[in-house]
């Protein structure tokens, strides 16, 4: 008697039908996937221009502490007015905001790419362009991530944060390989147009959300003190305390990419735009790949934090002891897997620790330490590889996180300890903290 095989009979098929479920859950949700939608069609305009802006300042100057300045320009608003863009976030409509602050990033884009495409531009021009895009993105950083929040809920929100990330980085990949082949052949101007345009895709998926289907937090009013009480929320919180000081030290030093990279790629590598390109691709596929994995699981762990940041600051260091473009590409990928598997349990345990009321106040502490924190970090990685070399620019980020692991081992051990044995508040023990 012949037998008959299938792959049902063994729940191969149930099982990847489970896997693919778990893994986009919260692309089901409709508000969510047209957003999706239009952040995959602007995000690798982003990148583009972050490509084509870091290799303009080099053209022009041919110096990484300019390069350092400017990219301290532009995250120096987000440091200065992002927690006072996380009150706004609380206070009014987060969809609203977004139509603001993604039409006002298209506005800089044009603006930058008129410049461009005229001949006219200069560095000054570049230093008041940053500082407008970190000036919006003080309010739209910490609005964008909280909103993400109202689109699917509590249950499917580290799925979905994690599916940002794994976006983020597909761009990341997208983004630089098609600005290399752009500044090649058609020059500098044409990857700021084309971010520009890529804004109208967002402002469309914006307006074909459902109101009613989003889960709108009760706004909060405008009373006095309201800024300050974000910082003493954390403060009084010591996981996400801990967190925050994590990022605020990786943030600063070791992801500077936007400096590190392309000096490495010219100077030590002795290549151009497309070798930055290829840096840049590679830890995009990493954190691709780094997504896909972390996509299904929905627990958390403060110890998987610790392990996530002692094997970052290692492939960091990896890479800047490469012999060659091609070994630092492929070390680069394994810092992409660890890069975003650090954003999403950070970014995931902040939002869901945090008070409803208090989350996009703590969301943009976040925004702070990890963006916020450039106009320090920059000029330093700046003026390491311009006076040293490079690659001890790159170096000096793989230490910092190696650094963030220790603070961060001890920080656990005492958050455990006191968790256990009731020395935690009773707020935070009956919300699980």
């Amino acid at each position: 008697m012949a037998i008959k095989f299938s792959f049902r009979d063994i729940g191969i098929l149930d099982s990847a039908r489970n896997i693919f479920r778990d893994t986009f859950s919260s692309l089901k949700v409709r508000n969510y996937r047209l957003y999706y939608i239009g952040q995959g069609i602007s995000l690798p305009g982003t990148w583009m221009q972050r490509v084509a802006q870091a290799w303009l300042v080099l053209k022009l100057t041919g110096s990484g502490t300019s390069l350092g300045l400017v990219t301290a320009l532009q995250f120096l608003p987000v440091l200065l007015f992002t927690p006072l863009g996380g009150v706004i976030a609380d206070r009014y409509p987060k969809r609203n905001l977004l139509y603001i602050t993604q039409a006002s990033q298209a506005l800089s884009a044009l603006l930058l790419a008129t410049v461009v495409a005229t001949n006219t531009v200069q560095l000054w021009m570049i230093y008041i362009l940053a500082a407008f895009f970190g000036l919006i993105n003080s309010v739209d950083n910490p609005t964008r991530q909280t909103f993400v929040f109202e689109m699917v809920g509590r249950k499917d929100l580290s799925n979905a944060v994690t599916l940002n990330s794994i976006e983020v980085n597909l761009a990341r990949v997208v983004g630089p390989a098609i600005a290399g082949i752009i500044i090649a052949g058609a020059g500098l101007a044409l990857c700021f147009f084309l971010n520009a345009a890529s804004f109208i895709a967002v402002l469309i998926c914006l307006f074909k959300m459902r109101k009613e289907e989003l889960y709108t937090a009760e706004r909060v009013k405008k009373i006095k003190g309201q800024l300050m009480k974000g910082f003493h929320y954390v403060r009084n919180e010591p996981l996400l305390r801990l967190v925050l000081i994590l990022m605020g030290i990786i943030g600063t030093l070791a992801y500077e990419f936007d400096v590190s990279l392309p000096l490495l790629a010219k100077y030590t590598f002795h290549g151009d735009a497309d070798s930055y390109a290829l840096l840049t691709s590679a830890m995009g596929v990493g954190a691709v790949l780094g997504g896909l994995a972390t996509a299904g699981k929905r627990k958390t762990s403060p110890y998987s934090i610790v392990i996530t940041l002692f094997l970052f600051g290692s492939s960091i260091l990896l890479t800047a002891v490469s012999p060659g473009l091609h070994f630092a590409a492929i070390t680069m990928v394994f810092v992409g897997v660890f890069s975003i598997r650090f954003m999403t349990l950070g970014n995931t345990t902040l939002q869901l620790e945090s008070a409803p009321e208090m989350r996009s106040r703590v969301m943009s502490l976040w925004t702070i330490a990890f963006l916020g924190s450039t106009p320090i970090g920059g000029p330093i990685i700046g003026w390491v590889a311009e006076y040293t070399n490079p690659r001890w620019g790159l170096a000096v980020g793989g230490i910092a996180a190696l650094l963030a692991g220790l603070i961060g081992l001890a920080g656990v051990k005492g958050y455990l300890s006191k968790k256990y044995s009731g020395g935690l508040s009773q707020a935070s023990a009956e919300s699980g903290k």
